[in-house]
């Protein structure tokens, strides 16, 4: 997984943005502390004053026994550090219950986590966070050198307020370092609203705590402010607080105990996916690569180790949030108990047991005790998370709380769609969310799959998506497959967005074989739902139950083997991964993701069936008739005014879609995930030189294709906004949300990716060099689909002339600035190509008789590209 930085507050967090799951781990480096965590006056200074006995200084308080115990008088709190956990190492996490509501800032979310320690430098206590990612087990001079040359972080720092109280051997801290930053959430905001909102310590104050034998909790709610808002500039100051210029966001801190006795770790293998903690071990010379992973997973053991089916000694225990709603609490609890057939399969009964948090318990599902499920809402929250956090000295998960966004009820959809319906479905509109690249988008896109299946069967007539049994038929399925997706991540799993492919094309329309097995091979997969072409037999919609790969995976993680034979035993479960419905790929794989090019047209989000791209044209057929049947149907009298509306851009989102799926056949190459000597399979096969032909025609003859998108202009007339809630502007416009798709076609076929990888296909093509697609057979095909009105002679309406500006636009770009990532070969052609162009636009610009507004864009494109043409190229 690529790593995503969060640095603010004087604190760096680390979160893997591997999908679903983020897994906040300790930080590498960090500055000293934030500034509100930093004490001041001459308390600070060691020996500037006298301590106070114990007793004196928290007379008339009450404490709460625990693992650090707790004492509270009116607002204050003081923790109590024994001596005897001075320099030992505990798991510190900070978790958000409360936050904004807009722009990645929700409530109900896992935060960091740290491996810490209280170190008592005189009379100052610091809150440590222990550097655990350069080791040298076993070797105690080189351990103490790497501990001289990597630094742990300093989190947090306040004062020692007593003297050591004689029988308890302990002193007391002010816990008021709390009321600091230490997630360096300011940076969050700051990048939310473009808008420096300072921690105001005088207003922020601690709501509850609480201690076990092996947890201390302590929930702050910490106030941040700016003292004024600008007239003008980037900012973009929230819009769901009374006052943009105040706002509380709270925090769950857990002081949690490590286990005493560490799991034993299970190195990963890169033919599955699971999550990892990983460090650098310097200690076994013989290895290459002194890097080392240790996957993710729970401390799961037998009762009975000797039965073939046992109850676990410690089950893995979801609580249900009581903030869940009641109608959907059953599928709840059914998505996370559905893995329970993965465990039985190797030995355990009832691995996963689900409890409901009661109505009126004084704890938060968010302390380190409870592993649970929450929902959450937000003004534009559309995701759900599955996050954990571990240990990193063994990877055992510790704690896990999965966040659902509120998008499967009818209102929750109607604002997303209707918020997307405002922007265009090629990402045109508003700015991502800072922290969209960190997070499991799958709740969002499997609510807008929801949303447009309800619309197909709604105008086929099969369906009214407003009746009981369209909501118990496909809501509470589509929670379920939700719950699961994000346990499988709380389990230690990561995205498969291979899982889909391993479910032949005609067995989608089984009825009985998609009931039985579903229509994915893996849950772990952003699974599509699956709509049949009008007239053809209907399998299953969705996929709800797990599929091969997710038994195999849970296998390799939890089954239990002897020590003795355990590394040949995970060979075996690994060695599988050539059979053909265990195919694996992660969302670097899939691309789109950390800058990253995805370059496997059967590694996606979203697709069903073995044949992505016949996939992709069976969403663009599928457009085409909703948008046909709407066209043709008379909204009944009450219907909400904005649904035609949403119809049509639900519609759009799908061609975008189809477009992604088919430019990533071009200059693609399929890969397996096999290690050297173990399977005569090669890792990278490019794609077959026909197919990649076909998909470009698909492109070119659909996508940029105007008829594709001829819409009756008294169906266009007839779409109003929200007139009482604005979230729309004036009437829909059709060739905004065509350019949103062509363009990022465009973009992906003109992309150094796909140059590179075209201008290197006969290396890998070996005697069928000769049947290779060129790069300039690409480049020529797409120029001449974008500008097929130059050779036949006739006007050029508004779709076609958006298109060839973004098309000429990025030509004229790479001409004059040239591009890093772009072979020389491949200016080379653009350029070839180019002046071929410009040669049309010269003979059709000559023609008067077409209309004034084609004879300007022609005059408009030849001057462009002349002026591009001429210029001096600034090679990046």
């Amino acid at each position: 997984m690529s790593m995503r930085w969060w640095a603010g507050g004087g604190l760096a967090v680390l979160l893997a943005a591997g999908g679903c799951a983020t897994h906040p781990v300790a930080p590498a480096a960090a500055s000293a502390a934030t500034p509100a965590a930093v004490p001041e006056g001459p308390a600070a200074r060691p020996g500037a004053t006298a301590l106070r006995p114990f007793d004196e200084v928290v007379r008339g308080a009450t404490v709460t026994p625990g693992f650090f115990p707790l004492w509270r008088k009116d607002e204050r709190v003081w923790i109590e550090v024994p001596l005897a956990r001075l320099e030992q190492p505990f798991l510190l996490s900070a978790n958000v219950a409360r936050s904004v509501g807009e722009r990645g800032l929700y409530a109900g979310q896992m935060d960091a986590s740290w491996v810490a320690s209280f170190r008592r430098v005189g009379q100052q206590m610091q809150l440590v966070a222990r550097n655990l990612g350069y080791r040298a087990d076993g070797n105690a001079p080189l351990q103490e050198a790497l501990e001289q040359a990597f630094s742990d972080s300093l989190l947090a720092s306040t004062p020692v307020l007593s003297t050591e109280h004689p029988e308890r051997r302990s002193v007391l801290v002010d816990a008021s370092f709390l009321l600091g930053d230490l997630p360096g959430y300011a940076t969050r905001i700051e990048a939310a609203f473009r808008l420096q909102y300072n921690l105001d310590r005088t207003n922020s104050f601690f709501e509850r705590t609480q201690a076990h034998a092996g947890m201390s909790t302590l929930a702050v709610r910490l106030h941040f402010a700016t003292p004024r808002l600008p007239a003008s500039g980037p900012a973009r100051p929230p819009v769901t607080t009374p006052d943009a210029r105040s706002f509380f966001v709270g925090f769950v801190y857990s002081f949690a105990r490590l286990p005493e006795q560490p799991m034993r770790p299970r190195r990963a293998d890169p033919r599955l996916g699971h999550f990892t903690d990983a460090h650098t071990d310097l200690a076994a010379e013989e290895r290459r690569n002194p890097r080392v992973h240790y996957i993710n997973r729970w401390r799961l053991e037998k009762r009975d180790p000797d039965a073939p089916l046992s109850e676990p000694v410690r089950p893995i225990v979801f609580w249900l949030d009581r903030n869940i709603p009641e109608r959907y609490r059953a599928a709840v609890a059914a998505g996370v108990l559905e893995w329970n057939k993965a465990f039985e399969r190797i030995g355990f009964r009832n691995a996963l047991v689900v409890r409901q948090q009661p109505a009126d318990a004084d704890w938060d599902t968010l302390d380190a005790r409870h592993a649970s499920i929450r929902w959450y809402v937000g003004a534009d929250a559309t995701y759900a998370r599955g996050p954990h956090h571990s240990d990193p000295r063994t990877g055992e998960i510790l704690d896990a709380d999965i966040a659902i966004a509120d998008v499967f009820s009818r209102s929750s959809r109607r604002f997303f769609a209707e918020e997307a319906g405002a922007r265009t479905p090629g990402g045109q509109g508003a700015a991502r969310p800072v922290h969209e690249d960190a997070q499991c988008r799958y709740a969002a896109e499997v609510a807008a799959e929801l949303d447009f299946a309800l619309d197909v069967l709604d105008v086929r007539g099969l369906l009214d998506a407003a009746t009981p049994e369209a909501e118990e038929t496909f809501v509470q399925e589509v929670i379920k497959g939700t719950v699961m997706h994000e346990v499988g991540h709380a389990l230690g799993l990561k995205h498969n967005f291979k899982g889909s492919t391993v479910v032949p094309r005609e067995r989608l329309a089984d009825p009985d074989y998609t009931r039985a097995h579903g229509i994915s091979g893996s849950v772990m997969d952003y699974n599509a739902f699956n709509l049949a072409l009008a007239g053809e037999p209907q399998g299953a919609y969705s996929h709800a139950t797990l599929g091969p790969y997710d038994y195999w995976a849970i296998e390799y993680a939890y089954k239990p083997i002897d020590p003795g034979r355990e590394a040949e035993e995970l060979a075996r479960i690994a060695a599988r991964s050539v059979e053909p419905e265990l195919a694996y790929a992660d969302d670097h794989d899939a691309g789109g993701y950390g800058g990253f090019e995805g370059i496997d047209p059967l590694a996606n989000r979203f697709d069903l069936g073995d044949d992505p791209l016949a996939y992709a044209a069976r969403r663009l057929r599928l457009s085409y008739e909703l948008w046909q049947r709407v066209q043709e149907r008379e909204p009944p009298s009450g219907e909400d005014p904005m649904r035609q509306r949403r119809l049509l851009m639900n519609g759009f989102r799908q061609v975008a879609r189809a477009a992604e799926l088919a430019s990533k056949y071009v200059g693609g190459m399929v890969q397996v995930r096999d290690l050297p000597g173990t399977s005569p399979r090669r890792t990278y096969t490019p794609v077959d030189p026909a197919r990649q032909r076909e998909a470009l025609r698909l492109l070119t003859t659909g996508l940029f294709s105007t008829d594709s998108f001829r819409f009756r202009p008294e169906f266009l007339s007839s779409l109003p906004p929200d007139y009482l809630d604005r979230r729309t502007e004036g009437p829909v416009s059709v060739p905004d949300a065509v350019l949103g798709a062509q363009a990022a076609a465009l973009d992906r076929l003109l992309s150094g990716g796909v140059a590179r990888r075209l201008l290197d296909l006969p290396n890998y093509l070996g005697e069928r060099a000769a049947q290779a697609i060129s790069l300039h057979e690409v480049y020529r095909t797409v120029q001449d689909a974008v500008w097929s009105e130059l050779r036949a002679g006739t006007d050029i309406d508004r779709l076609r002339r958006n298109l060839q500006r973004e098309h000429l636009r990025r030509v004229a770009v790479l001409l004059t600035r040239g591009s890093a990532e772009l072979p020389p070969d491949a200016l080379s052609l653009l350029r070839y190509n180019a002046v071929h162009l410009q040669a049309q636009l010269r003979r059709a610009a000559g023609n008067r008789r077409l209309s004034v507004e084609t004879q300007a864009h022609l005059q408009d494109s030849l001057a462009l590209l002349g002026e591009a043409l001429k210029a001096s190229m600034t090679r990046s």
